[in-house]
């Protein structure tokens, strides 16, 4: 089985929507093998998101990031990381397809509700991260 990262971010989390986040995922096949609930520290934000520092955005996601406690979510199945990216649908809320948990759920970006690693390395990266090494 293949393993990914989900959170569900701090906007999903204040609109009271981790539970339907959350039963998407599940319906869908998704195990989940770990689960922490909390504010990250700013260091571990810049650490997590330091493949898009320098960018124009990367300010913005940091703040959004730190305006609230996120839900962090190793799941498994088999195909997780391609079936976790199309459940959650286009980064962009308003480009993302009908039935999506960001088109159905998300407001604009960054507020798109959900993150879900988009490979492998991104996944073991992230997962290491979020809940160390194993």
């Amino acid at each position: 089985m293949e393993r990914t990262l989900i959170i569900v971010k701090p906007d999903a989390v204040a609109r009271g929507l981790v539970g339907r986040v959350l039963s998407r995922f599940e319906a869908a096949g998704f195990e989940f093998v770990r689960m922490r609930f909390e504010l990250l520290p700013e260091e571990l934000v810049r650490r997590f998101y330091a493949e898009h520092e320098g960018k124009w955005y990367f300010a913005r996601l940091i703040d959004f990031m730190l305006s609230g406690p996120s839900l962090f979510i190793e799941a498994r199945r088999d195909e997780a990381i391609h079936r976790a990216r199309n459940l959650a649908g286009a980064t962009d809320p308003c480009e993302a397809e009908p039935g999506t948990i960001r088109a159905d759920l998300g407001e604009n970006l960054p507020r798109n509700c959900v993150h879900a690693s988009d490979s492998s390395e991104s996944a073991a990266r992230e997962i290491g991260l979020i809940f160390g090494a194993d």
